[in-house]
């Protein structure tokens, strides 16, 4: 069923908001704030519904024509329809609402979205390389709702270099995976542009030594060497990196100005590789990164050390954790005002860790995260537990989709 609709608002997704006659929401998929649009009904729930433009009757002029062929195939890029230099003021509008909505407070009024290059930006991509009954070799991304594989030849989001070495080496890396395994028809892919036109990409069931030689990648970031893999999580988009960096440094060196932490102690939660940790070092007596993943930690083991090119035993006043967050912080007490750095993965903060982190001696932390709304959910728990919010920053790390990431001070 069709219905003709003004779309209200855009909504967390990046999705416009309409009602339908009988008053439920109706979430559009390809519609902006102010249009009036022709929507076609995709799921139909008593309170909601949702659907998609099939045609634009009174467009708005932040209106774009999507740069890629596969737009609204792909799924990858779902704001292609919105001008690139108007995604962030329509992001900060949908984030201050959700704020609000959630957490019950206001985002202050000097938040800003950090941007960088709105397309070429992406070093690091997830691609399914596959065999066509014919014989042909394609690449391409994983549809959004099915395994089903979309195929494209030149991605806009890519880097340039990201783009050239799967036109120049996709064959090869499936021929060499199918050589030495079953023989699937598809493969997985994690491929990592290090900034400098340097490719290392990772498989499941790459043989170590292949591993050693094309999985391994190290960035040159904020004065710094880091080591990391194609395996594990790394950002990606290594043009805006250094801003985050900046904002998470001047951060710290403001808890030490004003006394609300110290530089005795610094905690690096969900460290991953040791990012945050390895590039504030110099300036902490003791520094301790927790992370469960052994693939990254064997990495901090090497940042931290400033080891990248060599293998030499951690110093002592520096310890790198493998637990849960939230196990290690039930289990150690900290008692000084240490500097604490979060990162946590989508979900947010474990419950568990957020009252760790109350019971404890911190007073101020860093909360970097990857889903706002996750982030308003635990900002309005730290509230109550006598936190307030000094800083808040937005990072627009994907472009031309509807993600971003934020950065919180929190003290008290």
């Amino acid at each position: 069923m069709n219905y003709e609709l003004r779309i209200e608002k855009m909504v967390q997704g990046g999705e416009g908001m309409a009602r339908l006659p009988d008053g439920r929401v109706c979430f559009v998929q390809g519609g902006l704030p102010g249009e009036l649009c022709k929507v076609e009904l995709s799921q139909n729930k008593k309170d909601f519904t949702r659907g998609r433009v099939v045609k634009v009757l009174e467009k708005s002029s932040d209106r774009a024509e999507p740069k890629c062929p596969l737009f609204g195939k792909c799924g990858g890029c779902s704001l292609q329809h919105l001008a690139s230099e108007k995604q962030a003021p329509y992001l900060e509008r949908v984030e201050r609402e959700n704020f609000r909505r959630l957490a019950h407070a206001e985002l202050p009024e000097d938040f800003k979205i950090h941007v960088g290059p709105a397309w070429g930006y992406r070093n690091r991509a997830r691609v399914v390389i596959a065999s066509k009954k014919e014989g042909k070799i394609v690449y391409g991304f994983r549809m959004q709702k099915s395994n089903g594989i979309i195929p494209f030849e030149s991605c806009p989001v890519l880097t340039p270099a990201l783009n050239e070495f799967l036109k120049k080496n996709a064959k090869r890396i499936f021929d060499s995976a199918k050589n030495r395994g079953p023989k699937a028809y598809e493969l997985d892919v994690n491929l990592f542009d290090n900034g400098k036109g340097e490719i290392s990409y990772y498989y499941r069931g790459m043989p170590a030594q292949e591993f050693e030689k094309n999985a391994v990648s190290v960035v040159d970031i904020a004065g710094s060497q880091i080591r990391s893999d194609a395996s594990v999580f790394f950002q990606s988009n290594l043009a805006l990196l250094p801003e985050l960096v900046q904002s998470v440094q001047e951060a710290v060196d403001a808890g030490f100005a004003n006394g609300e932490a110290s530089d005795a102690w610094l905690i690096d939660l969900f460290s991953g590789v040791g990012f945050f940790a390895a590039l504030l070092k110099d300036r902490f007596k003791k520094i301790t990164t927790v992370e469960r993943e052994e693939g990254c930690l064997k990495h901090a083991r090497l940042n931290l050390n400033g080891g990248v090119t060599g293998v030499s035993p951690v110093p002592k006043n520096i310890e790198n954790v493998s637990a849960p967050a939230e196990e290690w912080l039930v289990k150690n007490v900290v008692d000084v005002p240490a500097t604490l750095i979060v990162d946590p993965p989508r979900t947010g903060l474990p419950v568990e860790a957020l009252d760790a982190i109350v019971k404890s001696s911190v007073n101020r932390l860093v909360y970097v995260s990857c889903d706002p709304v996750t982030l308003a959910r635990d900002y309005a728990k730290f509230a109550q537990a006598g936190f307030s919010l000094k800083k808040a920053e937005g990072f627009a790390f994907y472009p031309q989709t509807p993600h971003l990431e934020m950065m919180f001070i929190l003290s008290r």
